[in-house]
């Protein structure tokens, strides 16, 4: 047995046996989350939650004047930002934002697999995301949403962390660029889901984590790993072996008007937008 099949049995060992350190959500997050699924929280209370971690109050702010929101009145304090966003999506916002304090090493190459993943997941989450605003205008009674998709674009491949968290414990067998691939496109989708469950979250976030990359998941209606899907074709993430004919079928389900969308001024005008905010 190769060094690198090794290193993914033991990896898939101690996924079957639960013993693979999952990242935690960070703090700021949780606190946040707990906050907006308490019935009695009001906004100004939700206010003093975020005011705790200066960076994500900042974040609130720029996020509440973008044109990912549709606004054009500036506000320039937190309690008018959290009122303008709203408690619901909040939540997902503020989690998302906490995603990038994860993506950290002191290892030189799994510090650059990390900085590389985050910055496609950024590019991917922007896609997703505008692709979605532009089928809910002319699908208005989907149940598809932007809040939901704000956060799950972002935690799509969270399942890597944990395979660079070990390459970064074990360097001298782990961290080699030829292991450290092979490991991601095997096991990356299935800790993603284990991730997505140990947090906590709905079950259209399992499926996104533990699903977008998979080639023999294809559901019937649009959903959350559609849209994802089509950003991680678009960036060149995902690959296949068609992909005109891969986004073919996204025409059919009435995602995209056509291939060309994906480089018309509407579309990459708010694409555009959208990264602004996570940038």
């Amino acid at each position: 047995m190769s060094t690198e099949n090794a290193l993914l049995t033991i990896l898939i060992e101690k996924i079957n046996n639960d013993t693979l350190v999952l990242p935690t959500l960070p703090e700021i997050a949780v606190k946040v989350r707990k906050a907006a699924d308490d019935p009695d929280v009001n906004l100004m209370e939700m206010a003093d939650v975020i005011g705790q971690d200066p960076a994500l109050a900042a974040r609130m702010i720029k996020i509440s004047n973008s044109a990912f929101l549709g606004r054009t009145i500036k506000v320039s304090t937190l309690n008018q930002a959290v009122t303008r966003i709203g408690l619901r999506q909040i939540k997902n916002i503020a989690t998302a934002m906490a995603m990038e304090q994860l993506f950290v090493s002191q290892n030189d190459l799994v510090k650059t697999y990390l900085d590389n993943s985050w910055q496609k997941t950024l590019e991917v989450a922007s896609s997703a995301i505008a692709l979605l605003q532009i089928y809910i205008k002319k699908n208005k009674h989907t149940s598809l949403n932007i809040d939901t998709i704000t956060l799950a674009a972002l935690v799509y491949n969270i399942g890597v962390l944990p395979i660079l968290t070990e390459a970064e414990r074990h360097p001298e067998v782990f961290a080699t660029p030829a292991f450290l691939a092979l490991a991601i496109k095997k096991l990356a989708g299935k800790i993603g889901g284990s991730i997505m469950r140990a947090w906590g979250f709905p079950d259209d976030f399992v499926e996104v984590a533990q699903s977008w990359s998979n080639p023999n998941y294809h559901p019937k209606n649009p959903c959350y790993v559609d849209f994802i899907r089509i950003g991680a074709i678009e960036e060149g993430i995902l690959k296949v072996a068609n992909k005109d004919e891969m986004l073919g079928n996204y025409i059919e389900k009435g995602m995209l008007t056509s291939i060309a969308m994906l480089q018309e001024d509407d579309y990459l005008t708010v694409r555009n937008d959208v990264k602004t905010v996570f940038a």
